[in-house]
Formats: C-alpha cells, sequence, structure tokens
C-alpha cells in the first residue's frame, strides 16, 4: 500500500504540478493520508485539492517545504477551497495550532528603508554581531516608524489640490534646517544626548540641539532612545525651541498584516490576512480555551507551592476553566542565582515544581512555559535574553510532557493571534530615565507606559548605555505588526487595558512578601482577545 501511495503523491506533485518532493515532504504527505484513513479512491482527489493549495501560498517554491504543506493542509481543514465544504470549528484540533517561539529561533526580518519591505539576511544572527549592525538596527527601527508616520491620514497629502492639500502635516529633515531660522518645523527623530551632555533630535541625515524650556510634552513616556515628533521653532543659534512633543501614530494590526501578511515574522510560515481571516471561527467557537499567566514566581518561598498547588488543584477539578497553556515568569527566586547557595536554591525550587505538577495529571494535557526573570541565571543586562540553562531544568524538561523553557522576551502563536511576554521591571526603568511627561495623575503612568511601547513599537524603546540589545537580534524585540495581546510581567502593581486593538496585562506578582494578602495572576482568553484577574487568599 506504501508503494501505491508514493507512487499517487509523486504523480500529482511532481508529474501535473512539477513539484520537486524531497523525502522529509513526501514523508509528511504520506502519513497525513494515513492518519486520517483517506481510502485509496480519494487519493487522488484529496492531493490535487492540497497540491492547489499549496501553490496558492505566497512565493510557494518549486521545492516543496514541510511549512508551505501544513500551511496548505490548515486552510484545507477549515474549508479554505471552493469546492469542499467547511468542516465544523470545534472538531478543529487547537493544539496544531499552537505554538512557543522563542527570540533566537525567530526569522531576522530586516527592514529595508529604500524599498519599504523586508527582507531576510544570507547569514543568520550572531550573538557577537558585525560592528555595521551597531547602527543599522537602530536605523532599521527609524524607518519602521517614519513608514507607519507617512501612511497616516494626517501626514498624506490628499491627491487631488485644494486648501485641504495645505492642512496636512509635513515632515522637515535635520539637514534642511540651516538658514531658517525663525521658521516653525515638524520634525521626527531619536531623542539622544550629544558629547556635551546636550538633549538632541537624530534622525537619518543629523542631529539638532533641543530647548526644552517651553515644551509641552504629550501623552506618554520620553526617555532617551525614544522615536518622536517634535514640533518648534529653529533659532539662531542652530538649535530647536521645542513647543510640542509627541510619541508617533501606532498602526493597527490589521493594516500591518495587509501590508506585510506575506513575511515571516515568528517562523514556521507566514499567514495572509485572508488565511488569518478563516481561523476566526474556530478561535470564536473554542472558549474553553485560556492562557494563565504567572510573574514572579519565587520557588524558594515557603508560601509558593502551597499557594501554587491550590491553583492547580482548582483547574484540574473544573476541567472547563482549566487553561491550555501555563506561563511562569521569573523571578524564579528571591535574590537570584548569584551568591551562596544560589544554583542549589534553583534545583531545588525547579524539582519540587516537577513533583507538584506530575501530582495532577489532569494538567498534563496542558503546556507549560517558562520565561527567565532579571535575576534568573545566567542573568546579563542584555535583550534578548536566553531560556533558562539545562542544569537546573532538565528533570523538569524529561518529566512534564508539554514543559519548555523559552527566551525573554518570547512569543504565543495561536491560529492567528500573536501573544508577547516581556518579563522586565519596565515601569521602575522608564521612569528613572525620563526626559519628559505630561503633568497627570499617578493613575495614568499605566496607560502612558502602554502608548509608549506600542507607539513606539519595540518593548524597550531606550538607548544601549541604559538597557543594551544584541545588535543583531534586536527584531526579537519590535511590535510590530502590533501583537494582539502583551504580557508586561512587572512587580509593578497589575492592570489592563486596550490600546488600538491591542490588549496589554500584568499579572502583577504572585508571591505576597508578607504573611498575608493575595497571590494573584492573570488568564487570557483568545475568543475574547481579553484578560481578566485572578486570585487566591490562603488566609
Amino acid at each position: 500500500m506504501s508503494r501505491l501511495l508514493r507512487a499517487a503523491i509523486v504523480k500529482v506533485f511532481s508529474t501535473k504540478y512539477s513539484l520537486t518532493l524531497p523525502a522529509p515532504a513526501l514523508e509528511y504527505i504520506e502519513n497525513v493520508l494515513l492518519e486520517n484513513e483517506i481510502p485509496e479512491d480519494e487519493w487522488a482527489l484529496g492531493l490535487e485539492y492540497w497540491a492547489r493549495e499549496y501553490l496558492k501560498g505566497e512565493d510557494a517554491p518549486s521545492l516543496v517545504s514541510i511549512d508551505g504543506l501544513k500551511r496548505a493542509y490548515e486552510i484545507l481543514q477549515l474549508g479554505g477551497t471552493d469546492d469542499t465544504d467547511a468542516i465544523d470549528p470545534s472538531e478543529i484540533n487547537v493544539e496544531a495550532h499552537f505554538s512557543a517561539v522563542d527570540s533566537f529561533d525567530m526569522p531576522a526580518q530586516h527592514f529595508d528603508i529604500v524599498r519599504s519591505g523586508f527582507t531576510l539576511p544570507k547569514h543568520k544572527p550572531k550573538l557577537g554581531g558585525q560592528a555595521m549592525n551597531r547602527s543599522a538596527y537602530m536605523r532599521e527601527r527609524w524607518g519602521i516608524i517614519r513608514e507607519i508616520i507617512q501612511r497616516n491620514e494626517n501626514f498624506t497629502p490628499p491627491a487631488i489640490g485644494g486648501h485641504d492639500r495645505s492642512k496636512y502635516l509635513k515632515l522637515t529633515s535635520t539637514q534642511n534646517l540651516l538658514g531658517r531660522a525663525g521658521q516653525l518645523f515638524l520634525l521626527f527623530g531619536m531623542l539622544s544626548r550629544d558629547p556635551e551632555g546636550r538633549l538632541t533630535l537624530e534622525d537619518g541625515d543629523g542631529r539638532v540641539v533641543l530647548d526644552m524650556m517651553d515644551a509641552v510634552p504629550g501623552e506618554g513616556l520620553f526617555t532617551e532612545g525614544c522615536m518622536v515628533l517634535v514640533e518648534g521653532e529653529y533659532t539662531i543659534e542652530n538649535n530647536i525651541r521645542v513647543l510640542a512633543m509627541g510619541h508617533p501614530p501606532a498602526e493597527k494590526r490589521e493594516v500591518a498584516r495587509g501590508l506585510h501578511g506575506h513575511v515571516d515574522f515568528l517562523g514556521g510560515g507566514a499567514m495572509s490576512q485572508k488565511d488569518e481571516e478563516k481561523y476566526i471561527p474556530t478561535v470564536l467557537a473554542n472558549e474553553h480555551v485560556s492562557f494563565a499567566f504567572f510573574s514572579d514566581v519565587w520557588l524558594d518561598h515557603p508560601r509558593t507551592l502551597v499557594a501554587l498547588r491550590q491553583v492547580l488543584q482548582g483547574y484540574a477539578d473544573a476541567s472547563e476553566f482549566r487553561p491550555m497553556v501555563f506561563v511562569f515568569c521569573g523571578n524564579f527566586t528571591q535574590r537570584g542565582w548569584e551568591g551562596e547557595g544560589g544554583m542549589k536554591r534553583y534545583t531545588l525550587g525547579f524539582n519540587a515544581l516537577t513533583d507538584l505538577i506530575l501530582s495532577f495529571p489532569l494538567l498534563h494535557q496542558s503546556h507549560f512555559i517558562f520565561v527567565p526573570g532579571p535575576l534568573d541565571p545566567w542573568s546579563s543586562s542584555t535583550l534578548p535574553r536566553p531560556a533558562l540553562p539545562s542544569t537546573i531544568t532538565g528533570r523538569l524538561l524529561q518529566r512534564v510532557p508539554k514543559a519548555r523553557f523559552v527566551s525573554n522576551p518570547a512569543r504565543l502563536r495561536y491560529f492567528g493571534q500573536e501573544i508577547v511576554i516581556y518579563r522586565e521591571d519596565l515601569m521602575g526603568r522608564m521612569l528613572r530615565n525620563l526626559v519628559a511627561v505630561k503633568d497627570e495623575k499617578e493613575g495614568d503612568m499605566k496607560r502612558y507606559l502602554v502608548q509608549t511601547i506600542l507607539d513606539q513599537a519595540h518593548l524597550s524603546p531606550l538607548p544601549q548605555n541604559i538597557r543594551p540589545t544584541l545588535w543583531e537580534f534586536d527584531h526579537a524585540m519590535r511590535l510590530y505588526p502590533m501583537p494582539t495581546a502583551v504580557v508586561l510581567a512587572d512587580k509593578y502593581e497589575r492592570y489592563e487595558l486596550t490600546y488600538e486593538g491591542c490588549h496589554v496585562l500584568n499579572p502583577g506578582r504572585f508571591v505576597c512578601a508578607g504573611s498575608g494578602g493575595e497571590f494573584e495572576w492573570s488568564v487570557y482568553y483568545p475568543h475574547l482577545k481579553r484578560s481578566e484577574r485572578s486570585a487566591l487568599s490562603l488566609d
């Protein structure tokens, strides 16, 4: 039977559609047909649909790839062809459409400022990086946001001339300021310091000193490294007297996906916006799917495992509320790994957590994802940070079926949704490095932080001397296209809010420092694109 099946596959893919089938692709097709028990008289028709759907993919290579075959098969499952009936969305295996993405596994998509598009480099990114990449990644960040600004309706001139044509906003480069003292300009660039310590605005053509005496900042947090829009007067002292300063406008996910739907940002294959929309009925039908997020899970704290046992027991007893994914973010001890007995505390803590998870067999179908914190081994000031070392996680990986340790930041992919997880005390770091902020009440700081990182399309809009980034891995820190949700795991108080369609949440610290209080975490529901607070009191 196997010989006949392979002959049928080769006849359709290779003979009829002139596609080259490598051995792994041929084996994958064969396994799918056998696992689904497709009758022999339906082989030819099924392979026809599959080959046609594969060729519809963006830039489908003649050398057939398994990723391309998987995308075509998923579309067929959802009724992607006109000749087949769509199956019940609730019958689709959602596990096949979920994955955790490590930052170091993401394709290094570089933004070409000239072509206004993304391209893959010839060589894989390296930790050290080349000297030219020290400035290249900042130019890319500047170029991406500049393209977003120019697509914004307020910066796009009308196609037909008239009175409205003079009302659109126009950007000016720093190189066009000389000899135009006394005039007002709108500039876009990065806040930085010159060798004399003065605040400047730097763009692709040069820099100009900023006089902030009369500046009125807009909403958000402004630090060195932020890309900002500045309106001001050019003076005879060759600086800009800033009148107003604001963050660039954000671009919604659907707009960016419409422009770059063919680009594979996460790995595992690109998905066009049209294909993404086909998954919506399936996501809505699976209301039971949820992701639970915990932060600051101190495994050496005497109350942590006691509280976790009650949490896991509750989920094991209530199958309708059982999360598909548990995400645990560091720090995983109170004092970090440095110092006497540091590594022993981690090893004992994860061994105890392994035994705890194994005591609930009903939860073994769930995924357990672990994201390191700032103090976890091997702690480093550079971003992104690699996953926790196998020397302390080996036993958990061997015993827990669906456990995975990933980088910080990391991403979850669920059908067409992208959830970014970032463990960083970001609020405190941003407030310590403020250049300007609108004078508002403390309650607005959460909204300001969320607005800042989404407008900046970056998780860490800070300079290298404050928060270093691995030059060739800066693409893993981008928030472009805007994700579906962002988990900002911070020791700051918990919150959840939505900005430009992106849901942002901070689950808060799971461990209570005192003897009383509540243990809190957050649960995200993909079908609602919203989260809710969960809490447990041991008292």
